[in-house]
């Protein structure tokens, strides 16, 4: 087997493993916090502390992996999300829990960039959108087959599936500390006398005005949009269809599937083909006409449709532009995936927020709004990205 490919498999269920306890709460958390006398609010801000020290400490882990290399970086996100799981799993009071959320938040979130970057430092501009599906395939797995396994293995106990997470965890940590090699050699690093250089805040607001982002906007809105989706499906199934959690897991499940097949088979071979600049406008007005069916069905058998297309739209969407942001950045790659993830972070703090308050007011309206925010992308991204292919990649 290629070197390379073999990495992006470890670092594939490296993200598989991490995105299964992320999955795993989806279903559980309400039942969970109701137990310890919590409700709709505190899920709320639960959610949101997650995602804000994601949004915090993604862009300083991939800063931090420039500077000593990804492996390390890599072992801590994954070390830290593991005993995030257990303490959650043994979790007795409301505290507990969100010290644990926090927790995982913050170290997990060392994760995604140190593996992005990974792929960056590692693959040609010609492999990097293959190497990128594979990695959003490992996400996507792990993050729809989560309920289903959460569904299940809550059934006996709603503290099993975190232990089984956690466990998880640290036998990838073993894998990736034994198999795993250093993909960023010294001699390519930033050296330690620029690190007062390095300031996350200047660096977020540069790469606003930067070539990179109008593609960090797009990663905000293609999350936006999933999150909408997402975030709000459970309670828009359970009263337009009567679905239950348990029914709602299978569906998470069976649509994780397709969004594998689509970023495992699909999105490489589509942007080798078309580029990652056209993939991504026909997938924002795909995904735009998807909401919009999905509030127009009817029936079991259309709203399963429906989200299969949407499905299908979203899968194709945050590969290629993860790919072209890579291909196009001006700065360090674990910088750049590292604001990425501040971008796509942000996502899955608005998404969310916004679908619960339009959901009290009416539930089609998140729909509604996530074709809204789809066709603004759709929009953008027609004057703003270019199709033309950058020769090298700009990167330190």
């Amino acid at each position: 087997m290629n070197t390379n490919r073999r990495n992006v498999y470890i670092l594939s269920l490296t993200l598989v493993v991490i995105m299964l306890g992320f999955g795993m709460v989806m279903p559980i958390m309400p039942f969970y916090i109701e137990n310890l006398g919590a409700g709709g609010s505190e899920l709320g801000l639960l959610i949101a502390s997650y995602a804000t020290m994601r949004l915090i400490f993604a862009p300083i882990w991939g800063g931090i992996s420039d500077r000593h290399g990804r492996k390390p970086i890599l072992m801590i996100g994954i070390l830290g999300y593991g005993i995030a799981m257990i303490l959650f799993g043994l979790s007795t009071n409301l505290w507990m829990l969100f010290v644990s959320r926090i927790l995982s938040g913050i170290l997990s979130s060392a994760t995604s960039p140190t593996t992005m970057a990974y792929i960056g430092d590692s693959t040609s501009e010609e492999e990097r959108g293959g190497g990128m599906g594979l990695l959003g395939a490992a996400m996507g797995v792990g993050t729809i087959l989560g309920p289903a396994l959460g569904g299940l293995l809550g059934s006996a106990s709603l503290s099993m599936p975190f232990f089984i997470a956690g466990g998880t965890s640290f036998l990838t940590l073993g894998l990736v500390a034994v198999f795993l090699p250093e993909s960023l050699p010294p001699e390519k690093r930033q050296p330690a006398k620029e690190q007062h250089k390095t300031n996350p805040l200047r660096d977020l607001w540069a790469s606003i005005f930067s070539p990179i982002g109008i593609l960090l906007f797009m990663a905000f809105i293609s999350t936006c949009g999933l999150m909408i989706f997402y975030g709000i499906f459970g309670l828009y199934a359970a009263a337009k269809f009567d679905f239950g959690p348990k029914e709602i897991g299978w569906i998470f499940m069976v649509f994780g599937l397709i969004s594998a097949i689509t970023q495992g088979l699909l999105v490489g071979p589509l942007t080798k083909r078309w580029g990652e600049s056209p993939l991504i406008k026909i997938s924002l007005l795909a995904t735009a006409v998807a909401f919009m069916l999905i509030s127009l069905a009817d029936s079991v058998v259309t709203v399963m449709l429906t989200i299969g297309f949407f499905t299908l739209t979203t899968a194709l969407l945050s590969p290629a532009v993860t790919s072209l942001t890579s291909k196009r950045a001006t700065m360090d790659q674990g910088i750049t995936m590292g604001l990425s993830n501040v971008f796509i972070s942000l996502g899955r703090i608005a998404g969310p927020l916004l679908a619960g308050v339009l959901f009290d007011w009416q539930i089609e309206y998140p729909y509604y709004s996530g074709a809204v925010i789809m066709v603004l992308g759709f929009v953008v991204s027609l004057i703003w990205i270019s199709t033309s292919r950058p020769k090298t990649l700009a990167t330190q």
